[in-house]
């Protein structure tokens, strides 16, 4: 239950995360760059959680 719970919580926040991005004011470019890279973290997070790292 602890695991599905983080699972959620780290989703949220991976969402949450890449709503802010593209609140902020750069070009696309940078944007895209930092969406890579939320992306990239979250997955091995979620990773963690589910004990494959």
């Amino acid at each position: 239950m602890n695991m599905l719970i983080s699972v959620l919580i780290t989703f949220v926040v991976i969402i949450l995360v890449l709503y802010l991005v593209n609140l902020l004011p750069i070009d696309g470019r940078a944007k895209q760059i930092v969406r890579v890279i939320v992306v990239i973290i979250g997955i091995i997070s979620l990773l963690k959680y589910i004990a494959v790292f």
